[in-house]
């Protein structure tokens, strides 16, 4: 029977990442993934020959000294991946049809950006900026040398995005153009939290990248460190049991059969995903269980990837947002029975061979899981004929939305794949091809923000259902959780002055 000091469920990043950080301080892990690709987010396919990304298209918080590449420094993975900075004067552009506005990277920057299409708003760009930076200013590397990880409290989780935006500006536009990070983070007008968005928006702020190639690197890259430090990553290898007793965790069962005894587990499945499959203990409570599968999970995306001719399309350093007159990035939770196009998010990544040009250019669209619910039954690639017709309808309706402001989208195009939540959840293990995880709420977030402890003394959650979304906020929950078993001033310092 194996045995080891921590079995893992899941690699994406929050996983992988867990395990690389606990097996570099001597732990031996071992981490279980039930697909035959491991990376989740971070896990690419290939198709036509070309490797195309499952979830992630750029990252913030890269520039040196910055929390992204001081964790990926304490690691060692900063030479094993491959990265492009994007604009500085511009990494994320906001296109409407009648004017575009850009997001520049560095807070001045930004304010003065938008100021020059702004001029009368300069003084609430100044007043949105410092409420901004002053959540943001709860994770820096400087309270990481001192030894914590986050100093936030409970305060900021109850203000609300949308409110927060709307009483800085009258001016529905730029209302419009600030809440443009809510893509990034599965906005809901009605709920999000606006500690969310100002993390997620400073993290660009300070150092938005992209992956040269695939952003599988990163996943390689974790795993050769946690092979290095003596650990396991086994893929086909679904967690079928947590095995408990008197309340404490003893091992996984394993596909239905062996058993992987562990002194402590770290899941990053859905938290009630998690309980399931854990044996039922007096800690575990019936009320507990009802709460964890009520809370709602984000939107998923319907995503299309047009595979571009071989050096033929230039590459853009910059992402572009696209969005019908008067629409904003809420627009999937504000209409959720429009299903129509509205906006659209436009991505790249530079050729690995030649940075110059692009391969692939992705078109995503949030997309609620109502729309693919009639085929929520099904398998991949055996969903049907009905489901085909959905996503070329689907698809059509992308193109000919993007086509009001690219009208060339389509040229040097070979061929066009798509995937919706259906293809998020079978890729990921994701409820309802949740892009996300579970949405926090503003209006009660002690219901919505997860423990990292759960009801059993030696399980413990991480991954973005527990308290941030995206890759920034599934950093942040891992060193949490790995904080449990290393104390959280030893890894904060030894991170923060790696």
């Amino acid at each position: 029977m194996q045995k080891y000091d921590i079995v893992i469920i899941g690699s994406g990043l929050g996983g992988l990442l867990c395990g690389a950080v606990l097996s570099k301080e001597g732990y031996s892990v071992c981490v279980l993934e039930k697909n035959g690709i491991p990376g989740g987010c971070f896990q690419g396919f290939k198709r036509y020959g070309r490797m195309l990304d499952t979830g992630v298209h750029y990252i913030g918080s890269m520039d040196e000294g910055e929390i992204l590449h001081r964790c990926f420094s304490y690691l060692g993975i900063m030479d094993e991946i491959k990265l492009v900075r994007l604009d500085e004067e511009g990494f994320d552009r906001i296109v409407y049809p009648d004017k575009s506005y850009s997001y520049a990277m560095g807070e001045e920057r930004f304010i003065e950006t938008l100021a020059r299409d702004f001029p009368y708003e300069r003084e609430n760009l100044q007043h949105y900026m410092k409420m901004i930076s002053d959540i943001a200013s709860a994770v820096t590397v400087d309270g990481f040398k001192k030894g914590r990880i986050s100093t936030s409290n409970l305060d900021v989780f109850s203000l609300s995005a949308w409110k927060t935006i709307a009483g800085i500006t009258q001016n529905e536009r730029l209302r419009h153009v600030l809440s443009n990070p809510a893509m990034l983070y599965g906005g809901d007008k009605l709920v999000s939290t606006f500690y969310i968005h100002a993390m997620t928006t400073s993290s660009y702020l300070h150092g938005s990248y992209r992956f040269v190639g695939s952003s599988m690197q990163l996943t390689d890259a974790l795993i050769r460190k946690i092979e290095g430090n003596g650990g396991k990553v086994i893929t086909l290898a679904q967690a079928t049991a947590i095995r408990c007793d008197q309340n404490m965790v003893s091992g996984v069962e394993v596909n239905n059969r062996g058993l992987i005894q562990a002194k402590y587990v770290i899941s990053t499945m859905h938290p009630m995903k998690t309980l399931e499959i854990t044996d039922r203990t007096t800690n575990i409570r019936k009320a507990y269980l009802s709460r964890l599968s009520s809370l709602p999970n984000s939107y998923g995306f319907f995503t299309v990837y047009l595979i571009k001719k071989k050096n033929a399309d230039r590459y853009i350093n910059h992402n572009i947002y696209f969005y019908a007159d008067g629409q904003d990035a809420w627009h999937r939770t504000s209409f959720p029975d429009d299903k129509g196009v509205v906006g659209v998010l436009t991505s790249m990544r530079p050729n690995e061979h030649d940075i110059r040009y692009t391969n692939v250019v992705e078109l995503l669209t949030p997309m609620l899981y109502q729309e693919v619910e009639p085929w929520k039954d099904t398998l991949y690639e055996r969903r049907g004929d009905d489901y085909r017709q959905f996503k070329e309808r689907k698809t059509e309706d992308i193109l000919r939305f993007v086509r009001q402001f690219d009208p060339s989208v389509l040229e040097n195009t070979e061929h066009i794949v798509t995937t919706t939540p259906l293809s998020y959840r079978d890729y990921t293990g994701t409820p309802e091809g949740s892009a996300y995880g579970i949405m926090k709420n503003y209006q009660n977030p002690l219901s919505t923000l997860i423990p990292i402890r759960s009801k059993v003394r030696n399980l413990f959650f991480a991954g973005q259902n527990v308290n941030m979304h995206g890759v920034l906020g599934v950093t942040l929950t891992s060193l949490i959780s790995c904080s449990e078993l290393l104390g959280e001033e030893y890894i904060a310092k030894k991170i923060g002055n790696s």
